[in-house]
């Protein structure tokens, strides 16, 4: 038996793995790079999508299943299990990313027209999403899945989105039964709507999220209070908030919160309470809209308190001046409104959709804050504007960042170190190996030092395409790189890892060059930035050169 890591290895997105077990071949999601990565999206396969025969998802979010279509299209006819929710929150998902890989197409395409270059095509289209729905089939939580003699499965609720799983594999090689449990994301304790992560409780490999296995989360508790003081302060000097969000799961989040907050909250006066009941909340982004309306379809899977709340005749998802807008049109009207107002919208990274509209309108009004409530990968809008830019470029126009700037991480969709440690501890047979995946380097890097520590579990850090061979007697051997031949030449396999990796730097490079023409159009540079970035340039073309050298002998 093989894993193979091909996804969310050297970051938190794109996440897609592969195991091999007799003659079949199972798929763990296939997700989209985002950030830094996204132009690893354009890179071919690194396998046939033809011959996979199964696939399990883990849950919705375009990281993980963003790349389904692309599958389909090209070849993919296996089956693809995954929760009763996940099914349908991809449904619309998908159906979104497929527009806005056309949308974007379609407006690159017309600069390239006017420039003389060749037209491109999108990653997908909306035809290519629909197809690939045909080839999905929802479990529920906990039924065991026989996929076929030599597999069976159980999804159990992961608590990081509606419909999340984590997923526990049985695999049959001959007379031996491996188990192997893929964490997918794994939720924090206690977040609104949904419920716990599971515990499970046996395992012989893990492979283990660490998005945050170096981070612990302030202020938990306090959330609430820190959201709804950051909305008060802002209102009451007439700013608006905007409060860039992942359409699905953390937007429903906080619409849970803010209702819970109009109906319970204690330590504010009857003025105070009703001012905030006034301020109007408007939802600025269609996809957010019809994915609340999946959460109320699968009310099944809430947690107690909010089936307490749709029990007592509430829905938790519902308040008075919560508005979800319908159109382009009204999306616009929200920023030429002087009136006090909060305004959800996504891509919850900054990176797409009609929030980059929002931050270019807004951003620059001192009286306004920018509230971020889940994770920002590195490259993307949301972190450089995070990480304190004092101007950033959005939508071709250099915007200045004077409006407050918070993050409220008590709204992460992401167990921290704690909660990673303490999910792992609940295995009363503890894994032999587990591989650590779904983060930056420095957090898995500490994340396995911590386990190892704690819980005297072997920690493997895979790198891209590297292969792990499952052996008899719990013995695991890297098996993705091959040794040169005799003669000196590589081995066909490392030949082809070898290309893959410099069409990895590729993209990396083009990334960076149009960042730099970005940088160096938009604002003066200093003599000792430029200086710098020319013996860099000198020393990455003295590597170039050597490496010419080097493959022409």
């Amino acid at each position: 038996m093989n894993i193979r890591f091909i996804g969310a290895v050297k970051g938190v997105t794109g996440s897609c793995h592969l195991i091999e077990f007799g003659d079949k071949r199972l798929l763990l999601d296939c997700g989209m790079f985002q950030g830094k990565d996204d132009e690893l999206n354009y890179q071919e396969l690194p396998f046939n999508p033809a011959d996979i025969d199964y696939m399990v998802l883990s849950h919705s979010h375009i990281d993980h299943s963003g790349r389904i279509p692309l599958l389909v299209k090209k070849g993919f006819h296996g089956t693809i299990y995954c929760s009763r929710p996940t099914y349908d929150l991809c449904e619309i998902m998908l159906l979104d990313s497929a527009h806005i890989q056309e949308m974007e197409t379609e407006w690159a395409n017309r600069k390239a027209m006017r420039a003389g270059r060749p037209l491109i095509e999108p990653l997908y289209t909306q035809d290519d999403a629909k197809r690939s729905f045909k080839y999905f089939k929802p479990v529920l939580y906990e039924q065991i899945v026989n996929a076929d003699e030599n597999l069976t499965l159980r999804f159990n609720d992961a608590g990081h989105v509606l419909g999340s799983s984590i997923i526990e594999m049985w695999i049959k090689e001959g007379q031996d039964t491996v188990k192997i449990v893929y964490s997918g994301d794994i939720g924090m304790k206690e977040k609104p709507i949904l419920n716990d992560p599971a515990v499970i409780e046996s395992a012989d490999y893990v492979i283990m999220e660490a998005t945050y296995g170096n981070r612990l989360h302030e202020h938990i508790e306090k959330r609430e209070k820190e959201l709804l003081n950051i909305i008060l302060k802002t209102v009451l000097r007439g700013g608006t908030v905007i409060i860039p969000s992942f359409a699905v799961g953390r937007t429903q989040e906080i619409i849970y919160e803010l209702n819970k907050y109009y109906d319970s909250h204690k330590d504010l006066d009857e003025i105070q309470l009703s001012f905030l009941r006034n301020i109007p909340v408007y939802i600025d982004s269609p996809l957010a809209a019809k994915a609340t309306e999946v959460f109320q379809r699968n009310a099944g899977v809430f947690d107690k308190e909010a089936r307490e709340y749709l029990m007592r005749g509430d829905n938790p998802l519902i308040f008075a001046n919560l508005h979800f807008t319908q159109n382009a049109d009204e999306s616009k009207q929200l920023n030429f409104s002087d009136e006090p107002k909060i305004i959800i919208s996504s891509s919850g990274m900054c990176d797409a959709g009609r929030i980059k509209h929002h931050l270019k309108h807004n951003l620059w009004k001192k009286n306004n804050s920018i509230i971020f409530v889940g994770y920002q990968a590195e490259g993307t809008l949301g972190r450089r504007i995070l990480d304190g830019a004092k101007k950033v470029k959005i939508l071709g126009e250099e915007i200045s960042v004077n409006a407050e700037v918070y993050n409220v991480e008590g709204f992460s969709g992401h167990a921290d170190k704690n909660g990673l440690i303490n999910w792992l501890m609940n295995f009363k047979k503890k894994p032999v190996k587990l591989f650590i995946v779904h983060g930056e380097y420095q957090a898995k890097a500490d994340f396995a030092a911590e386990v190892e520590k704690v819980l005297g579990i072997e920690c493997i850090i895979p790198e891209y395409d590297e292969v792990y061979e499952i052996k008899a007697n719990n013995m695991v051997e890297e098996v993705g790189i091959e040794k040169p031949a005799a003669d000196g030449t590589l081995a066909e396999e490392q030949f082809c890892i070898l290309i893959r990796e410099l069409k990895s730097l590729k993209a990396l490079f083009e990334h960076t060059l149009k960042q730099l023409e970005d940088s160096l159009g938009s604002q003066p540079v200093s003599a000792a930035k430029c200086n710098s970035i020319n013996n860099i340039l000198l020393d990455l073309e003295s590597d170039i050169v050597n490496l010419s050298m080097l493959i022409g002998k």
